[in-house]
């Protein structure tokens, strides 16, 4: 029989709030945090939009050295690892350290500082390069440095699959709990992106939004006036446990993981698949997992990117999946209120789920308006709805064609 793995500590950075707490408020009440970019001049960009981490001081959890010095998604992930670890009451010492590992994800990376190296290459020279800039470039340093600043011994890893990195970063620290590899890990995912060189890069792929007049209603997912997404930002970090360890320390339980599935579309470098067809085979896959019937699902946390494509064929899919039952599912897009984290956003999504079971309250797809024929599932539109949520789905698709679902459940002994 396989070990149970179970989630004891929840960690977020985000547009909407920092913490569990102020973040599950604040997406319960679809309060929107995409605003006008204020991380740089956007004067001559098509799009001016994106969801900021707003008051985020990297004080409050580095010393003012490390705080100067390193990159933005390091930054996040720190901070919400943190969070997670104070969450869950779990005190990493010489005893258990080799017990304890990270997978944390990023789609991109330090984005930043490599953008800033170039210009420094071109305008001083290669010996006026930082010696950091390799170092906080790699986007597996979040895992690095995380469990460098937190002395967690055990597996460490990274995964990058575009927006699907924190789902998949999930899911692999729960096969690792799972076959007895560690007894608890902290993994999801981070992302800082919204710079010039990022922000026009998705320009160019003409993916993101051009709302700028009208920030609050630019992300509006599964609806038929979506035009892009909204390019965010921030972390989601969860401490995942045994369950025999998590009941050894007396942990609070949030909710168990019951299954992972991924797989790959084979089919185009940033279109999904037609018809949501690889999406609808990493769900298969995550309930074989699971060993449960699509039936028994209450709740899906969609991918919902806000982009004509996706949403169409994430509808599909999900129709295909569940068949008469779709008609009977929750379906709800974060991303309407934190916009479109990349890297961070299927864990930050994931913690959403595992919220939502806790407080059996489906979050709203706010900024939903007028329905497209072709995506005609129940969004849950503009407003939370309390109803029982027994288990949650969370889907993430990314770029590459890389899809992945994850199943948690209400914890029962």
């Amino acid at each position: 029989m396989s070990k149970r793995v179970v989630v004891t500590g929840l960690g977020v950075v985000s547009p909407i709030g920092i913490g569990k707490d102020d973040f599950w408020s604040a997406l319960s009440q679809g309060k929107n945090g995409i605003d006008k970019i204020t991380l740089f001049d956007t004067t001559n960009f098509p799009t001016r939009i994106a969801g900021e981490v707003k008051d985020f001081n990297p004080g409050n959890y580095l010393d003012k050295k490390e705080a100067r010095r390193l990159v933005r998604f390091i930054q996040f992930a720190i901070a919400a690892s943190q969070l997670a670890l104070t969450d869950s009451g779990l005190t990493i010492s010489d005893n258990n350290a080799n017990d304890v590992g990270v997978v944390i994800g990023s789609g991109i990376g330090g984005i930043d500082i490599l953008e800033s190296a170039a210009y420094t290459l071109r305008d001083k020279g290669p010996d006026k390069l930082s010696p950091f800039t390799v170092p906080f470039m790699i986007a597996d340093m979040a895992a690095g440095y995380v469990s460098i600043s937190v002395g967690a011994k055990g597996p460490n890893s990274c995964v990058v699959t575009a927006c699907a990195s924190g789902t998949h970063s999930i899911g692999e620290a729960y096969k690792i709990i799972q076959r007895g590899a560690a007894k608890a890990m902290l993994a999801g995912g981070s992302e800082a992106c919204i710079t010039p060189l990022g922000v026009a890069s998705f320009c160019a792929a003409r993916a993101l939004s051009t709302r700028n007049d009208d920030p609050q209603h630019a992300s509006r997912p599964f609806e038929a006036n979506r035009e892009g997404f909204v390019i965010g930002e921030g972390a989601g970090i969860l401490l995942l446990e045994g369950l025999e360890e998590a009941l050894a320390r007396n942990a609070k339980i949030y909710a168990e993981v019951i299954g992972y599935g991924m797989s790959g579309d084979a089919n185009h470098i940033t279109a999904p698949a037609p018809g949501g067809e690889g999406a609808v085979r990493a769900m298969q896959a995550a309930l074989k997992d699971a060993n449960i019937s699509p039936e028994q699902v209450d709740y899906v946390n969609a991918h919902g990117t806000s982009t004509k494509l996706n949403d169409k064929f994430e509808t599909m899919a999900i129709k295909t999946f569940f068949g008469e039952h779709a008609k009977k599912l929750a379906v709800s897009s974060n991303k309407s209120m934190t916009g479109h984290m990349l890297g961070a956003t299927g864990a930050v999504e994931f913690i959403a789920s595992i919220l939502s079971i806790v407080n059996d309250t489906a979050p709203p797809t706010i900024n939903y308006e007028v329905p497209d024929p072709e995506c005609d599932l129940d969004y849950v539109p503009n407003q939370a709805r309390k109803m029982p949520i027994n288990i949650a789905m969370s889907n993430s698709f990314g770029f590459g064609g890389h899809n992945a679902i994850l199943l948690a459940k209400k914890y029962s002994p």
